[in-house]
């Protein structure tokens, strides 16, 4: 498994595939680095030789953001729009989609699972 911005990418997978597995590296990002350091992005990540294994970390570090440095820049940034207490602040603070989606229905990723409220009785179970 060659180790890649502090990440073991998987071995069986194609370079340009493998790559995505750092975070902040995309498919675009992944072509580009393939293409810059002169890397067939079709060969196997196994396949990979030391020097090549190189030519893309130090490639991926001048050039990009990467793994625990871009984490931090994300959760500042979030942070940052929590305390000026601004609408997408507050949309986080509440755990609530923060990009304009509805949230009567269809927000269950962010707002977790259904928390049943009991139905109010009426004046006819009363008795």
């Amino acid at each position: 498994m060659p180790r890649i911005s502090g990440v073991d990418v998987p071995s069986n997978k194609r370079v340009d595939v493998a790559l995505r597995y750092v975070y902040g590296v995309g498919p675009a990002r992944a072509t580009e680095v393939c293409e810059k350091t002169g890397i067939n992005p079709t060969t196997r990540a196994s396949k990979l030789t030391e020097e090549e294994v190189s030519k893309i970390n130090t490639y991926i570090e001048t050039n990009f953001i990467v793994e625990g440095q871009l984490r931090r820049q994300v959760q500042q940034n979030i942070a940052r729009l929590r305390d000026i207490r601004c609408y997408r602040g507050l949309r986080h603070m509440r755990n609530l989609p923060a990009r304009g989606q509805r949230t009567r229905t269809n927000a269950r990723t962010r707002k977790g699972p259904r928390k049943t409220v009991a139905g109010k009785k009426s004046v006819k179970e009363m008795r």
